[in-house]
């Protein structure tokens, strides 16, 4: 499985970005897919996830309510809208495939070892 994410730059505080997530070499619709980042200096975090079939999603505390998941299975890919932007988004997003099948278990789906693939990453910078 490829992974290609796309979507990020620079933007001011407030500001909106989205996030693309773009699959290749599997049966993307079958898994669960994420959205992690990691800001400089700090851990890989979980920001959300949304179940194979787009039915179900989750989201980190700290972008509920700002952020959006989707999915399009038949362009095998995955958004994230962010809105609102603050400076403290500004990381290295990266998305991920899981490893189970038709399988979206809390707490499992925001451990970075559910994931078995995984893109580049894109750069999201907020200014404040």
């Amino acid at each position: 499985v490829q992974l290609q994410a796309s979507g990020g730059g620079l933007v001011q505080a407030g500001g909106s970005l989205r996030l693309s997530c773009e699959a290749s070499g599997r049966t993307f619709s079958s898994y669960t897919v994420a959205w992690f980042r990691q800001g400089p200096g700090k851990e890989r975090e979980f920001v959300s996830a949304i179940s194979w079939s787009g039915s179900s999603t989750s989201y980190a505390d700290s972008v509920k309510s700002r952020f959006t998941i989707s999915r399009d299975n038949a362009k095998n890919t995955v958004y994230l809208q962010m809105n609102s932007l603050k400076p403290e988004d500004t990381a290295v997003y990266y998305c991920a495939v899981g490893r189970r099948a038709y399988y979206y278990g809390h707490p499992y789906y925001s451990e970075v070892g559910e994931y078995a693939y995984w893109g580049q990453g894109t750069q999201v910078t907020v200014s404040s």
